[in-house]
């Protein structure tokens, strides 16, 4: 069954042509936001008319752009019944309310998991096992993972679907967990950069304090563009034009580019020369 934002959605507001162009980024690609909404929520529908007709989209939701636009297209394209939200704090989350605005905006199912104590218990548990510190790239990591498994136990007990929800711009310089954030099962905009992760957000009448949120990891305390030494300004554009002014910044973009391109392949495996006459059906 259809939900009431999908229908609308199906109704006729895909037909829209106009282009939403109110950031820089946008008006070197002709960005059209509706249409890629759109487009977005009906490769959704089919996808989960082919891998899960009746399970559930669940999202892991942090208050953020790309978790709030990642769940809204969801919900434009199964119905709100069908989409489950996991919050997850670890210890005390000071911006959880943006969280809560999300699941109340939407009116969908969630449930909240914290999981500071288990990130404390594991981290002595190794320190103590290793007698070392952990490294803090791994201090970094290990939560975003722990969320991941605790968002997959949630949605096998659901018969689920787990939405990847990292966009273009983050997978491009590797700003992404492996098996933690950069895991899913479907990923509806990781084909986007950050400004039109935005543009999306606003053609889905998302309230614009989650579209514009200071996009940050939730682990280290600091903004996205602290880590990487660059505005998604800067970052966006060079994906779509090749144009970039700062030539140092540039290298920066190339090398974490060269050296994080292995998070988005497959893991590398040995071809054994052997037969494999099993029958092997995609249809």
């Amino acid at each position: 069954m259809l939900g009431e934002r999908e229908k609308e959605v199906m109704s006729g507001d895909c037909s829209s042509d106009n282009n939403i162009e109110k950031e820089n980024s946008l008006s070197y690609t002709g960005f059209n936001p509706e249409k890629a909404k759109c487009d977005i929520v009906k490769w959704i529908s089919e996808w989960f008319s082919k891998n899960g007709k009746e399970s559930p989209a669940v999202v892991a939701i942090s208050g953020g752009k790309d978790s709030s636009v990642v769940t809204a297209l969801c919900v434009e394209a199964l119905g709100r019944d069908r989409v489950y939200g996991v919050l997850m704090p670890q210890g005390v989350q000071h911006d959880i309310n943006a969280s809560m605005d999300l699941v109340n905006h939407l009116g969908i199912d969630y449930c909240v998991i914290n999981i500071g104590k288990t990130v404390k218990i594991i981290t002595d548990e190794i320190e103590s096992s290793m007698d070392r510190i952990l490294s803090e790239q791994a201090k970094v990591n290990l939560p975003a993972r722990i969320r991941m498994s605790t968002v997959y136990a949630v949605s096998q007990t659901m018969n689920g679907r787990v939405a990847n929800t990292c966009n273009l711009s983050e997978d491009w310089v590797g700003y992404s967990t492996r098996y933690g954030d950069a895991a899913g099962d479907f990923s509806p905009v990781s084909g986007l950069t950050v400004h039109e992760v935005r543009a999306v957000g606003e053609a889905l009448g998302l309230p614009k304090h989650l579209i514009y949120k200071v996009p940050e990891d939730g682990l280290s305390g600091k903004s996205d563009e602290d880590n990487l030494g660059f505005t998604y300004d800067v970052l966006d554009r060079y994906i779509r034009t090749g144009e970039i002014d700062d030539m140092k910044v540039k290298e920066l973009i190339d090398r974490k580019r060269k050296f994080s391109r292995f998070k988005l392949e497959l893991m590398p495996a040995f071809k054994m020369e052997a037969p494999i006459k099993a029958e092997d059906s995609k249809n």
